[in-house]
């Protein structure tokens, strides 16, 4: 089945698309690091690098124009207006990229879309209170399509991680069902899930400031996460440890898994800008919490860069780490710098890393599609199509998860 990608970020859910056997053809993305790494890992695809609002003729967005059996539309606009982690403007005009996420689909009327957000999608309101992700819904249905939702944990897909996300699919409304039916529900139980350390634990051990670009492996593989994520993968890139200061090294010592730099004691902790000997009574509960290692990781966000700190390491993650923790095989290499100074405007590797939808769930939810098409096939050859059949879209994956 051949899609497009919109909004692909460094390509995430692309790959989880490839690994079931879907053919992506173009890809659009504004960043331009973000871009270079698309490219990088999907060299067969076309890759559009620019503002989505500019493209004014979409016939011209495929390769030679063609749009012939176009199969579906894939992507996730800009969450940040809607994520819970910051003050939500109804006004943010990143919330309206849905609709040129809509106006695509109504060009192209491919036989599905997935669109992929934040959880905070679902309590979002306009300003005259109107729920946003109902606004959403009734503009595909204005455009052929009957859709629904779903909150997906990545960790029930075997990712080493405790993401939630909003799946919007819709399908031609043509197709034999009268509603969708969603088991939001992985394969795994919590005594399954993937963890931190058997995730990482196989990766070179870096003390701050330590590594480089590409390293060998220092161990064989210890687990079926660590025997996927190195298939076909001669050694480690993007696995360099942040600098720190002797002091931060110290602070991060007195950390303990579940704690944060909220928790240390007042004489680690950090001193006032222009005058070391002033402690700065600054305290950002959210920043460098040491992870268990026996658990999946939190969210991996954007900013996780200063998020986490290593199970046992006194560092903060690498973008390898994170990488994998995002279920990224070790072969898929992140362009551009490592982090970026506030005033920068491209994606460094740990904001691409954060952007992404984890591959193994994107691969949960293409092999479900698949499967949804398929059964509709096997319909219409017996009986034809049929309004009242209905047919699961969501449910458990195929996915055979990785633990």
């Amino acid at each position: 089945m051949r899609i497009i990608d919109l909004f692909a970020g460094c390509g995430g859910m692309s790959l989880g698309f490839k690994m079931a056997g879907f053919t992506t053809v173009a890809a659009n993305e504004i960043d331009q690091w973000a871009a270079d790494t698309y490219k990088r890992n999907h060299p067969e695809v076309t890759v559009v690098q620019g503002d989505i609002r500019q493209i004014q003729n979409w016939d011209k967005f495929l390769p030679d124009g063609r749009i012939q059996n176009l199969d579906g539309i894939i992507g996730g606009p800009p969450c940040q207006g809607f994520s819970l982690s910051g003050n939500r403007d109804p006004n943010d005009p990143r919330n309206s990229l849905f609709m040129d996420f809509i106006r695509c689909v109504s060009h192209f009327k491919p036989k599905f879309f997935i669109m992929e957000n934040v959880p905070g999608l679902l309590s979002m309101k306009t300003a005259g209170g109107e729920s946003v992700i109902e606004i959403i819904k009734n503009e595909f249905a204005a455009s052929g399509y009957k859709t629904d939702h779903c909150l997906l944990n990545a960790a029930l897909f075997g990712v080493p991680q405790l993401r939630e996300r909003i799946f919007i699919i819709g399908v031609q409304r043509q197709f034999p069902f009268s509603r969708m039916k969603i088991f939001p529900e992985g394969k795994l139980a919590e005594d399954e899930y993937v963890t931190v350390d058997m995730a990482i634990s196989d990766l070179p051990p870096l003390e701050a400031g330590e590594g480089k670009e590409f390293q060998a492996y220092p161990v064989p593989p210890g687990n079926d996460y660590q025997i996927w994520a190195r298939q076909n993968s001669d050694g480690v890139f993007n696995h360099v440890a942040m600098r720190h200061t002797k002091r931060l090294v110290e602070r991060f010592k007195v950390i303990q898994s579940g704690q944060s730099v909220a928790d240390v004691p007042y004489e680690h902790s950090a001193l006032k800008r222009g005058n070391p000997s002033v402690k700065s009574g600054k305290v950002f509960s959210q920043n460098n919490m040491r992870v268990f290692g026996n658990l999946p990781s939190p969210t991996v966000a954007a900013s996780f860069q200063s998020n986490f700190i290593h199970p046992r390491l006194h560092r903060n993650f690498t973008a390898r780490e994170g990488a994998r923790l995002q279920s990224f095989p070790d072969t898929y290499v992140f362009m551009g710098k490592r982090t970026t100074m506030s005033w920068e405007k491209n994606l460094s590797q740990y904001q691409q890393i954060g952007n992404a939808v984890p591959p193994l769930l994107a691969m949960a939810l293409a092999e479900k599609i698949r499967e949804y098409f398929r059964n509709i096939d096997n319909v219409k050859d017996e009986y034809g199509y049929m309004d009242t059949i209905q047919i699961p879209l969501f449910g458990e994956s195929s996915l055979n998860a990785v633990r």
